[in-house]
C-alpha cells in the first residue's frame, strides 16, 4: 500500500500530465474512497463510512498549496498541472468545491498558464456543488473502466450504491467538456476471468465513449503493484491499436 504523506507534494514527471504538482485532500495515514478497486496502488478501501472530521481543513490545505507554489515559482520549477489526486478519492472532501474555487485564485497568481487537474472516480457527480467545481477547471479527468454492470462491480467495487449506469448518465451532463480515462487490463477475480480489452467489453466501452464524445481519452495499464493477485497489464501496442479506433470515432486518445 502505498499513500501519500502531504498535502501538495511533487512535482513529479507524470506519464499524462508532464511537471505535476500533486494536491492530496485526503487523510495521510488512511486511504478514503467509494471505490475500492482491485489494481489501487493505495491498496484496499478499509473505512467503509466516512467522517469529515478526518479531512484536513480548507485552509490548512490551501496555505499548503500556496507554500508549495511559491517555492516552486522562486526556484523556477515548471508546472504543467495542478494534480488532485492522493489517498483516495479527492471529489469526497466536504468542502471541495471551495477548494477548487479557492486553487483558481492561486493558480492565477502564481502560475496562470498552468492546468487545474481532478483525477477522479465519477461517483459524485450526481452532487451539484462537485460536478460545478469540476466543470470549472482545465481537466475533469473521469474514470470509467467499464460499461457493464458486472464487471464494474467486480473490478471498481464501489463503497457505496452507485451502478454504471448512473456514472455514464452523470457523465453525460458535462456535453463532452471532459478528459475520459480507462484502465485496461486483465486476469480472474473472485472466481471470474475478465478482460476489459477485450470483446465483448470493448464493443461496448466503445460505443459508450461515441454517446459521451469526450475530449479527450487516456488510455492505461498497470504501472504499479496492486492489491489483488491474477491481474495483468495490457501490452501498449494493445493500447495503442484500442486508441486509433477512438480516433476512428473523431476523438483524441492517447495510450500510455
Amino acid at each position: 500500500m502505498f499513500l501519500w504523506d502531504k498535502i501538495a507534494f511533487g512535482p513529479i514527471q507524470s506519464r499524462r500530465l508532464g511537471s505535476s504538482l500533486g494536491i492530496n485532500v485526503s487523510p495521510t495515514t488512511v486511504k478514503i474512497c467509494s471505490f475500492d478497486c482491485i489494481y489501487c496502488e493505495c491498496g484496499w478501501t478499509l473505512e467503509r463510512s466516512i467522517d469529515p472530521a478526518w479531512f484536513f481543513p480548507v485552509e490548512e490545505i490551501m496555505a499548503a498549496i500556496e507554500a508549495k507554489l511559491m517555492q516552486c515559482r522562486n526556484a523556477g520549477t515548471p508546472i504543467d498541472s495542478i494534480t488532485f489526486s492522493g489517498n483516495g478519492e479527492p471529489t469526497l472532501h466536504p468542502h471541495f468545491n471551495q477548494i477548487i474555487d479557492a486553487l483558481i485564485v492561486l493558480r492565477n497568481n502564481y502560475f496562470p498558464k498552468t492546468a487545474i487537474t481532478c483525477l477522479s472516480n465519477a461517483t459524485q457527480l450526481a452532487n451539484e456543488k462537485v460536478r460545478s467545481a469540476l466543470q470549472k477547471i482545465e481537466n475533469p479527468i473521469l474514470k470509467l473502466d467499464a460499461v457493464t454492470e458486472q464487471l464494474y462491480q467486480l473490478i471498481n467495487k464501489p463503497t457505496i450504491p452507485v451502478s454504471v449506469t448512473e456514472i455514464i448518465q452523470q457523465l453525460q451532463q458535462f456535453k463532452g467538456a471532459f478528459v475520459l480515462q480507462t484502465l485496461f487490463f486483465k486476469g480472474a477475480i473472485e472466481g471470474q476471468a475478465f478482460n476489459n480489452a477485450a470483446e465483448p467489453h470493448l464493443s461496448l466501452w466503445l460505443n459508450t465513449v461515441q454517446q459521451l464524445h469526450p475530449n479527450k481519452l487516456m488510455l492505461y495499464s498497470l504501472d504499479r503493484n496492486t492489491p489483488a493477485q491474477g491481474i495483468e497489464k495490457i501490452p501498449l501496442e494493445e493500447l495503442e491499436e484500442i486508441a486509433r479506433q477512438v480516433r476512428e470515432l473523431g476523438i483524441l486518445a492517447e495510450a500510455y
